[in-house]
């Protein structure tokens, strides 16, 4: 019997229920976006930890490792919200 797969990132999920479907932090509405902006201003995860301290460590390197994954989808959800959208 062959093992189950593991999700690449389960902690992160698409709910339509939060952000519309937007990629966030599994039990929170942290949006991977969010985690990215705030990396970029200050690439720190103490800092990450002390902004939003409901996440882990393992949700930050989590929600970075999606973006690096998924870096279209994420840079589109930035610019959306750059421009009011």
């Amino acid at each position: 019997m062959a093992a189950a797969e593991r999700a690449p990132f389960p902690h992160i999920i698409h709910d339509p229920r939060i952000h519309g479907g937007e990629a966030v932090i599994r039990g929170t509405r942290v949006p991977v976006r969010a985690v990215v902006v705030a990396w970029r201003a200050e690439p720190d995860i103490a800092t990450l930890l002390a902004a939003y301290p409901r996440l882990t460590e393992s949700d930050v390197v989590e929600a970075l490792a999606y973006y690096d994954a998924h870096r279209r989808e994420v840079d589109e959800r930035i610019q959306a919200q750059l421009a009011g959208a």
